[in-house]
Parts: structure tokens; C-alpha cells; sequence
């Protein structure tokens, strides 16, 4: 069975804390309230989007029984914008490209929803190199709960695997389901690296080919 790397995608491929906080400065807007830095939007990525809008509704003064609204014309919006400040993180595109020609199969299990996810891979380039994608509405339940990271293992041969993101919600996802964590250094984590468990940390993808191979065998 061929080794597998499932990657989270905010925080881990991408930098989309740009687009979210224009999505988020552009509702705010539209609700008559003033934006929410960057800083402060960032720091509520990690658990989806409906979890993201619930943050800035309770920072910024909304009334919480809109949420559902909001949380609707925010998707709305932000699928029309998704990629305009987003880019995938330096040396991502040239590594992919090298653990997939290196015969890794590789994944993407993110709490963003399934359009937004896919469509960004797309619209960055990214999308051949994937062969199979979870979104945070994908099943019903979303990260840290281990579902979708154990079903999207299945669906991509079984093989062994280990998850590479960002974040305090990764690396609990891979804890509850047994599976090895590689951490991005440079991400969306609220702590520091040493309070967030992992099997290795890179802080930049230009090492994650080496993280790999120490943590999967290497494929025949």
C-alpha cells in the first residue's frame, strides 16, 4: 500500500487569512459595524466557517440569532472572493509536485467547507495533486472529531499516513485518530510548538520531503 500525507488547507497549504478577513470587513460592513483587524480574524480560523462567523458575531456585537443569515451571506460572498488575496505558502506547489512523482498519495481534510476547499485547489493549481478532499460539511461532524481524516485514509488505499497541519484542532484530530502529526510551524496555531503535540515540525515546506520520509516508508 502506498504511503499516504493528508494535509490540512487553511494555515497549512494556503494563507487565507487575507481573503476571510476581506469576507469578514465586508460583512461587518454590509451589517453596518466596523472591521475586525486581521490579527483578530486569523485567530479565529481553524474550526470552519460557521464557527469563524460565530466569533466575529459575539467580537463585533451581532445579534447571535443572525448567525444563520450571516454564516449563509458570508459563503456567499467569500466563494466569489476566495482567491484574491490567497496563495499557497512558499515551495508548496514545487513539494507537492516532488511526494507526488516520489509515489505518495496525498489528501486534503479541512474544516472549510467542500465548494470553497475546491475551489480554491483549483483556482491556485493545486487540485491535480490531490486525489480526494473532506470538507468541514462534507460529514457531519467536522475536526477535531477523527471521521473524516479515517474515512478519507480509507477511501486513498489504507495505506500508512500521517497528517500534516497547522494547528492545536490538527493535531488533536490526529491524536483521536491515531494517526502521526506533522506540524507546520508557520501556520495558524495559538500556541507555542512546544505546547502542541507532534510527531515532527517543519517551518517550511522545503523539509517536509525529509519529515516525510522519516515518518512513512519510503515508496518502492
Amino acid at each position: 500500500m502506498k504511503p499516504i500525507l493528508i494535509f490540512d488547507l487553511d494555515g497549512t497549504l494556503i494563507d487565507s487569512a487575507p481573503d476571510l478577513h476581506a469576507a469578514a470587513s465586508r460583512l461587518l460592513e454590509r451589517e453596518g459595524h466596523p472591521p475586525l483587524s486581521l490579527t483578530t480574524i486569523r485567530s479565529f480560523i481553524g474550526n470552519g466557517i460557521p464557527v469563524l462567523v460565530e466569533r466575529i458575531v459575539a467580537t463585533a456585537g451581532l445579534d447571535p440569532l443572525d448567525h444563520p443569515r450571516l454564516v449563509a451571506a458570508f459563503l456567499e460572498d467569500y466563494l466569489a472572493h476566495s482567491t484574491d488575496l490567497t496563495g499557497p505558502y512558499p515551495g508548496v506547489v514545487e513539494v507537492l509536485a516532488e511526494l507526488k512523482q516520489s509515489g505518495f498519495v496525498l489528501g486534503v481534510c479541512t474544516n472549510k467547507p467542500h465548494r470553497p476547499a475546491e475551489k480554491i485547489l483549483e483556482d491556485l493549481g493545486l487540485a491535480a495533486f490531490f486525489d480526494g478532499l473532506i470538507g468541514g460539511d462534507t460529514l457531519k461532524t467536522r475536526k477535531p472529531e477523527p471521521d473524516g481524516l479515517l474515512l478519507l485514509k480509507d477511501s486513498l488505499g489504507g495505506g500508512p499516513i500521517v497528517y500534516v497541519g497547522d494547528s492545536e484542532v490538527d493535531a488533536e484530530t490526529s491524536r483521536r485518530a491515531g494517526i502521526p502529526f506533522a506540524l507546520f510551524e508557520a501556520g495558524y496555531r495559538k500556541t507555542a510548538v512546544s505546547e502542541i503535540p507532534h510527531d515532527a515540525s517543519f517551518s517550511t515546506f522545503r523539509e517536509l520531503p525529509a519529515v516525510a520520509r522519516v515518518l512513512l516508508p519510503v515508496p518502492a
